[in-house]
């Protein structure tokens, strides 16, 4: 008969065992319940659930930064041993034509150097003639010299290619376990706040959400339009303008559009339709541009929260931001003082 192991215990840290133990607490109220010996069960009030769940997402957002920037990594470090291996071939293929017009020399001078050269010239009816074509043997001698030095260059050329290679293969596979680990934290934040949310009603779950702030309203519009205007510069106008019609889309972690995006994802394609390419990271989009003061903020400069620079929105005016909350809220307008705020940069 099979043998069956239980199943491992998670480990809970963190806001999870807060969690854990508000979760516990009112199963065991309930149990008691039923002797008549205890109390109502407690509930979570959507406070207190909007609290726990918005620490499980700014954990997931953390992860989810540092798995963008892996996976950028992962893309480049993927794209270079492919241009790498590609350079080898062609390499290769051009030690293979090396060899073969060697193979080819070689072979002629079999066939027509068997005899000793002074004794060729003792024999030869022509003295004078025969110096002639040896001189030039002796540089076709030269020549086959070489192009067997170069040959052996290019092996060891290859070789060298191969090593790198190598190198960066084993990089590559880093940098993957790395993109699998942070994947791992992420979903699990994610569906532990999921689980949370799942325990209160539809009406309960609009509260701790926030609410449904990402539908563009005639307002919005007249806003787009003046913040545009606002904006320094024509770039930082076209990406405000691409903020406002991509009010209402989800939020989808690692996601960077058209139709979906995470908070760096929607920075990122908001300026790339703009005609300016940016980093992948919030932590690294804070430098892609000249750093300027919350009291110098115009429509179009990027704003970033949190001291680990984990979340970036596109400011458009009047305190107020666009930006990719959560899975539990679309893109939406909100103050920009709704977090911690930690700096802006405009691009340039």
């Amino acid at each position: 008969m099979a043998a069956h192991r239980k199943p491992r215990r998670r480990s809970f840290s963190g806001s999870t065992v807060r969690t854990a133990a508000t979760l516990a607490l009112a199963g065991a109220a309930s149990a008691t319940a039923f002797d008549g010996t205890g109390h109502a069960e407690p509930r979570l009030s959507p406070a207190e659930v909007k609290s726990e769940v918005d620490a499980l997402y700014h954990d997931a957002e953390i992860a989810t930064e540092k798995y963008n920037g892996a996976k950028e990594k992962a893309e480049k470090a993927e794209t270079s041993l492919g241009e790498l291996r590609e350079e080898a071939a062609r390499r290769t293929q051009k030690l293979n034509a090396a060899r073969q017009s060697l193979g080819s020399y070689a072979t002629a001078q079999y066939r027509t150097g068997g005899v000793d050269p002074s004794l060729r010239l003792a024999l030869s009816s022509d003295p004078e003639h025969f110096l002639e074509r040896a001189a030039i043997a002796d540089r076709a001698g030269s020549h086959q010299a070489a192009a067997v030095s170069s040959v052996q260059k290019q092996l060891r050329g290859i070789d060298q290619l191969h090593d790198e290679a190598d190198d960066r293969l084993t990089a590559l596979r880093a940098r993957q376990a790395e993109l699998r680990k942070h994947k791992a934290t992420v979903t699990g934040k994610l569906g532990e706040a999921k689980r949370l949310l799942s325990r209160l009603t539809g009406a309960q779950r609009t509260e701790a959400t926030g609410g449904d702030g990402g539908r563009a309203s005639r307002a919005d519009t007249r806003d787009a339009t003046g913040a545009a205007s606002k904006a320094p510069n024509t770039r930082a106008a076209s990406a405000v303008a691409y903020a406002y019609k991509a009010l209402g889309s989800p939020y989808v972690w690692g996601a960077t559009g058209p139709d979906a995006f995470d908070c760096s994802g929607l920075t990122q394609a908001a300026y790339r339709a703009a005609g300016v390419s940016l980093p992948r990271t919030t932590y690294a989009q804070i430098a892609a541009g000249d750093r300027v003061p919350r009291s110098a903020l115009r429509p179009g400069d990027l704003v970033f929260f949190y001291s680990g620079i984990s979340h970036a929105g596109i400011y458009v005016g009047n305190g107020q931001m666009i930006h990719a909350p959560n899975p539990s809220a679309p893109v939406r307008l909100a103050p920009i003082d709704q977090m911690p705020f930690a700096g802006a940069t405009r691009v340039s």
